[in-house]
């Protein structure tokens, strides 16, 4: 088992009053938390880690057919999934269109507003009441509740925002096929601006997560594989999950988000993937020198 409690230790310099992270491992089948710091069951805001949560409900909505990811939804020849990706062109707050869609990659929490109501529309069930059936009961995330914008409006403890790693490194909600595309570029070559670490070309980012690559300034570590993918939050949230390593990260915190963060998550994500790097070596050591070129 890989110990990350090293890591971990590091959470509790963060300038925060409650503040909690875990790692999600599925090294050894099904996902699961091998280890955390501070509390698992305090409720937090979400903030824009919502996203993640609402992106995944319209995936559903998508494979029952109830919404197509290509039908019209937003400003003229924007679609579900042109929101979803945030290529739709709207402004991040309001219903201004600042670019035609698959132009630019402007980060839309008014797009997300839209996905919801039409979602709701489409289904002829409430937003709130269609998110908690299809993604937070089926996942067991049952002290997580949605008040105010599927933007940002969630509000739940640690505990549950693991389990929506868990979903996120071994789907059961959506199939493997739909979380696949969803980690995919969408609209590639798109460049724009990550919030909190400025312009970026390309900008990249799936169907609701984002996308790391190759981007420089990042809220993820130096060591995270490319297809690294998750969100962050302004409430001082986030969750990420490196594919290739079988390896998720959650963190909750009641310190918005700020310059700490922008120092201090790249740095809890590269000792978390420093001890995985050195378990791999130690379990496999034919593998030692592909890793040690990986690391440098």
């Amino acid at each position: 088992m890989i110990n990350v409690a090293r890591a971990l230790d590091q959470v509790k310099t963060w300038p925060a009053t409650t503040v909690a992270a875990a790692v999600v491992s599925a090294h050894e089948g099904e996902p699961r938390v091998i280890d955390w710091e501070g509390s698992m069951d305090v409720p937090l805001r979400w903030a824009s880690v919502t996203k993640v949560a609402t992106a995944l409900a319209v995936l559903v909505a998508s494979e029952e057919g109830t919404v197509d990811l290509d039908e019209p939804c937003g400003p003229p020849g924007s679609t579900v999934r042109h929101l979803l990706a945030h290529a739709s062109g709207l402004a991040t707050d309001d219903d201004r269109v600042l670019s035609a869609p698959g132009r630019r990659r402007i980060y839309s929490n008014f797009g997300f507003d839209l996905l919801a109501r039409h979602v709701a529309t489409q289904s002829g069930v409430p937003f709130g009441v269609y998110l908690d059936e299809a993604v937070l009961s089926p996942l067991g995330m049952t002290s997580t509740t949605l008040e105010g914008s599927p933007a940002s409006g969630m509000s739940g403890p640690l505990a549950d925002l693991a389990l929506l790693a868990r979903e996120l490194l071994s789907p059961q909600a959506i199939a493997p096929a739909t979380l696949a595309e969803a980690t995919r570029v969408a609209f590639p070559g798109l460049s724009g601006v990550l919030p909190g670490f400025g312009h970026q070309s390309p900008n990249d980012w799936g169907l609701g997560l984002e996308i790391r690559d190759s981007k420089h300034p990042h809220w993820t570590g130096g060591l995270c594989s490319e297809s690294t993918f998750g969100h962050f939050g302004r409430s001082g949230s986030f969750i990420w999950v490196d594919p290739d390593r079988n390896l998720a990260c959650v963190s909750l915190s009641d310190h918005d988000f700020g310059a700490w963060a922008a120092l201090r998550w790249p740095r809890l994500a590269d000792a978390v993937l420093t001890e995985n790097l050195a378990e791999t070596r130690l379990l496999n050591p034919e593998h030692h020198q592909d890793q040690e070129a990986y690391r440098s």
